[in-house]
């Protein structure tokens, strides 16, 4: 999938939109300092340590002290953005982002790269598809999983003014940036893609384009897909929620991530308390398997035809 995305015309990797946006903010801002763990080439760093060498902390590999560095720089006044492999930032350090991070409210921003299977080939030891079920517990931490390179750049520089801790999640995988007029990123709320009113699909990340391809589809079929881009997982929008369920009475989840304990398991949460409609949730079931990226996808259905089976499958849950 990467590979065959990297060749397509208009398709362009997130963490250049986000390296780029760094830099710009840190040229603004003497506040905002890069903390790694090795991993600056794999992190799009090489600008920003070339313009910013005394501003960027290379702590290797060591992602638990990482974190504890970074909360120490916050507590300082500093602004740190914290760039690893969101598997090992994740997993790795997670009891000090729950205690150094989330417990102490300090204002560190954790940037999860080539999230999701993006890592295909190097198998579940480096696939993050748990992440979701960690941090989305933490009410402190704002989780944010931009779609496009757009939604990339705004979401760096948004969590660069807000006052508190943030997980951005980031892929390493082509995507194109969605067609949308007027936009503007606001954390805490859903973004319509397309307006529909038989279903909505509710995607994150790099599966909101392919949502986005799928109501197309249905609507050959005569079904009008709603599509919500729904880039904060913490907090969730609820009332965009609300209203997909009141109005379209079915609602797919797609997520590069495990179905239990992230967009799919807090829409379900949500609308099971307070809007029952049927909910099919597309995702990964629990470990993933090694191979590339295109057949995991395709093997766990998250493909434009997977989408709409999904899709016609709620509806004749709602029907039925």
């Amino acid at each position: 999938m990467a590979a065959a995305a990297a060749k397509q015309e208009g398709y362009f990797d997130c963490r250049d939109a986000w390296a780029q946006t760094l830099e710009s903010l840190a040229e603004q801002d003497p506040r905002i300092v890069a903390v790694v763990n090795d991993s600056v080439g794999s992190s799009k760093l090489g600008g920003f340590q070339k313009k910013f060498p005394e501003r960027l902390i290379n702590v290797g590999i060591a992602e638990q002290n990482m974190v504890g560095v970074s909360a120490g720089l916050a507590n300082g006044g500093r602004i740190p953005f914290v760039s690893a492999a969101s598997c090992f930032l994740t997993g790795r350090a997670l009891e000090q982002i729950k205690a150094d991070i989330a417990y102490a409210n300090f204002n560190v921003k954790l940037v999860g790269q080539s999230s999701g299977v993006a890592y295909g080939e190097l198998g579940p030891t480096h696939h993050s598809i748990e992440d979701f079920a960690w941090l989305r517990p933490l009410d402190a931490i704002t989780v944010v999983v931009p779609a496009d390179p757009w939604e990339t750049a705004e979401a760096v520089k948004w969590a660069a003014s807000h006052e508190g801790p943030v997980y951005l999640r980031l892929s390493r995988m082509p995507v194109p940036n969605l067609e949308i007029a007027d936009r503007k990123f606001r954390a805490g709320k859903a973004e319509l893609v397309q307006q529909g009113s038989d279903v909505t699909l509710i995607a994150c990340g790099t599966m909101v384009h392919l949502a986005a391809k799928a109501a197309i589809a249905l609507a050959a079929d005569g079904i009008s897909a709603r599509v919500l881009n729904m880039a904060t997982l913490n907090p969730l929008d609820e009332a965009a929620v609300a209203a997909a369920a009141r109005e379209t009475g079915a609602i797919v989840t797609i997520e590069e991530a495990g179905i239990r304990g992230g967009l799919g398991g807090a829409v379900a949460e949500f609308t099971a308390g307070n809007v029952p409609v049927p909910v099919e949730r597309m995702g990964f079931p629990g470990f993933v398997p090694t191979g590339s990226v295109e057949w995991l996808f395709e093997h766990f259905g998250l493909t434009v035809p997977g989408i709409k089976k999904a899709a016609i499958t709620s509806i004749g849950r709602k029907r039925g």
